[in-house]
């Protein structure tokens, strides 16, 4: 028997080999980001991470030790983990940018008393990351008084709303209190099954979402006067450009050091700025999936949520909006002054060829005279050669007769004439389409 005996015998087990290698983890994708299920009464402690790559490394080995220490095997390198640690439900999930943990518990009594989560708090200090975000939650079924909503929350601020289409009721006020965390009470007036962690997480999301998207707001504050300075600066450089006199090399460097200025300044910003739309746009999402419904007489968490997080938003949008308007005008500048700078050169050529067309004339001119001159000074000199050849023979007894140096004159100058003619005729290169001279 072969080792294809059983594909044979299952034939759709053989289909399972043309499996793409992503379909299994998209599928199990599908399935991750889901809390420990719970009911009222029960507390949660959640807390938000903001770390590195190399931190989000070391997390991995401290999570493990905690697991090791509790008898739990489970993969550290995945993304999110679930799972049971003692008396406390505990999940853990992994971002781009931060971590969450989160510890939930059961029971009545204070629903944000700290005791059943004291053992969390040294592992969670010996975390690497900085704690963005920290917040109890306590998911009760008793409606709560109004002294007991006095006595944990400011109630200047509180903000009280129906969600999951009144099946449970939110009370928060915002703020950090003194032990650190921020507090969030549910009253559950009737969810089944999952949706008590749904909720719950969804909640949560929403906060953590809305903490990370306002990381952009500080950033961009901080570099707006830094591109105001950089939009003045440009528009000296451009009328600078405009001016018929501005030293062409000055205004470049100019314009260069303010270009890697704000390439640096881009460089910096853009993932934050990205980063910033994104965690607002599923914030957005969450407020949408949470179906709230105003309780008269307070504010709605939707409302606290876009009050405070469109401005800071449109804040971030404006700012990148003034990144891209610069980077254009900074490319239109430069094409401007490269415009210039290649008109002013193309002038300094047509100058150039112009001149050396001046002097090639007077090369030509002066060539013909010197040719003329040379002409006659051969022909000069050849008579004188005559002469004394002729004094040499009438001295000799010889006599010729008179016509014979009233002729030669002419020939002699038309033979050199000619002879100059062919010489030059030699020395220049021959032109296209014409043979070389034999």
């Amino acid at each position: 028997m072969t080792d294809d005996a059983p594909h044979r015998d299952d034939p759709f087990t053989a289909l399972q080999l043309r499996d793409h290698p992503l379909r299994a983890p998209l599928s199990q994708e599908m399935h991750v980001r889901t809390m420990p299920r719970l009911s009222a009464p029960a507390r949660l402690l959640q807390f938000v991470l903001l770390v590195d790559e190399d931190e989000a490394r070391e997390s991995s080995g401290a999570l493990a030790a905690l697991l090791a220490a509790h008898g739990v095997t489970a993969d550290t390198g995945d993304r999110f983990l679930t799972c049971r640690l003692g008396m406390l439900e505990f999940s853990c999930e992994r971002h781009t940018e931060f971590m969450t943990y989160s510890f939930i518990a059961d029971g009545d009594g204070d629903p944000f008393d700290l005791t059943p989560f004291a053992a969390t708090a040294q592992w969670i200090a010996g975390l690497p990351g900085r704690i963005i975000r920290s917040t109890q939650i306590a998911l009760v079924r008793t409606p709560p008084s109004d002294a007991m909503i006095a006595s944990h929350f400011a109630t200047d601020d509180l903000i009280i709303s129906d969600v999951a289409q009144g099946r449970a009721r939110i009370w928060s006020d915002f703020r950090l209190h003194a032990n650190g965390f921020g507090r969030l009470l549910i009253r559950d007036n009737g969810l089944a099954g999952a949706e008590p962690s749904q909720l719950i997480q969804r909640l949560q999301e929403l906060g953590n979402y809305r903490k990370m998207a306002l990381l952009g707001l500080p950033e961009a504050q901080r570099a707006t006067p830094v591109v105001t300075a950089l939009e003045q600066r440009l528009t000296n450089i451009t009328a600078r450009v405009a001016e018929k006199d501005a030293d062409a090399d000055s205004v470049l460097a100019q314009l260069s050091a303010l270009s890697a200025e704000l390439a640096q300044i881009v460089a910096h910003t853009r993932y934050r700025m990205s980063a910033t739309h994104a965690y607002a746009e599923l914030c957005f999402d969450r407020i949408r999936r949470l179906d709230m419904a105003t309780v008269r007489g307070f504010r709605s968490l939707d409302d606290f949520t876009e009050r405070r997080l469109l401005p800071a938003m449109r804040t971030c949008d404006a700012f990148t909006r003034r990144l891209e308007d610069l980077s254009q005008r900074t490319a239109w500048t430069s094409a401007m002054l490269r415009t210039r700078v290649d008109t002013a050169l193309a002038r300094r050529n047509r100058d150039l060829l112009a001149s050396m067309d001046r002097r090639t004339g007077l090369q030509l001119r002066l060539q013909h005279t010197v040719e003329g001159l040379s002409v006659v000074a051969i022909s000069y000199y050849a008579l004188g050669l005559w002469h004394h050849l002729e004094a040499a023979l009438e001295r000799q007894g010889a006599h010729l007769p008179g016509w014979i140096d009233i002729a030669l004159l002419p020939a002699t100058l038309v033979t050199v004439w000619l002879g100059v003619r062919q010489i030059r005729k030699v020395k220049r290169p021959p032109a296209r389409g014409e043979a070389a001279p034999h």
